[in-house]
């Protein structure tokens, strides 16, 4: 994983000293914002003396591990999986967003909404919430194991474009330094909140980590965070 600094360290200043609780949650693997948004979660969580752990699994695995309660939860996701997912409750306010942006090695046009990329082949992330609604319906569409797989595959032009979050889609790129060939379209497809779950097994932790959450969002130590971490995942490439 990238090697980050601890940063503010004041955002981790936990309560009376006393035993941690301490919360499992579903990590989809090498996704770069799903680590984004784990700190930030991090930060969250050290304000109620939890500690938070990680499981890194795809995308669908998560899903079925959180839902069944295998784990405590998942870090980020889209605002309607409770509707597929009832056993997942989710946390509000929002804890990040995201921008699924268009990645392409050929093309050159404008992004005008998701139709406007409904005529080409497209590659998604399996599991990825946000793409797999964005594109249903759509007829030419491969669903990717990875992240990286799909960066692999768009290079060897097995799809036109790929969509993923724009963030994580310059990491992945820039990794595998395809940075020359491959390049992310403007504007993004949209901006979209993204919110975490707990298992309802944690029903009564909702409001409190909500409430955490509404603090540092207002204060702008969320949006501070955010950055700090992005920044600090770029500039390590």
């Amino acid at each position: 994983m990238w090697r980050i600094v601890v940063v503010c360290l004041s955002l981790l200043a936990a309560g009376p000293s006393q035993a941690q609780e301490v919360i499992r949650l579903a990590r989809i693997a090498d996704i770069p914002d799903q680590y984004v948004g784990g700190e930030m979660l991090r930060a969250v969580y050290a304000r109620l003396n939890i500690k938070l752990e990680f499981e890194d699994v795809p995308g669908k695995r998560a899903l079925a591990l959180s839902s069944a309660g295998e784990v405590d939860g998942e870090i980020q996701r889209i605002g309607t999986l409770s509707r597929d997912y009832p056993t997942l409750i989710q946390v509000t306010p929002a804890i990040n967003y995201i921008e699924p942006a268009v990645f392409t090695t050929k093309l050159h046009f404008d992004v005008a909404g998701w139709n406007s990329i409904r005529d080409y082949s497209i590659g998604i992330v399996r599991g990825v919430g946000s793409s797999e609604a964005g594109t249903r319906g759509m007829a030419r569409v491969t669903a990717t194991t990875s992240l990286e797989s799909m960066v692999k595959m768009l290079d060897a032009d097995r799809f036109d474009v790929m969509v993923t979050d724009f963030f994580s889609g310059l990491v992945a790129v820039r990794k595998l330094n395809l940075q020359a060939r491959i390049h992310p379209l403007s504007p993004p497809l949209e901006r979209i909140s993204i919110y975490h779950y707990l298992h309802q097994r944690h029903r009564d932790l909702v409001p409190k980590v909500g409430k955490v959450i509404e603090q540092m969002d207002a204060s702008g130590e969320l949006a501070r965070l955010r950055e700090t971490l992005i920044k600090q995942v770029l500039s390590g490439m």
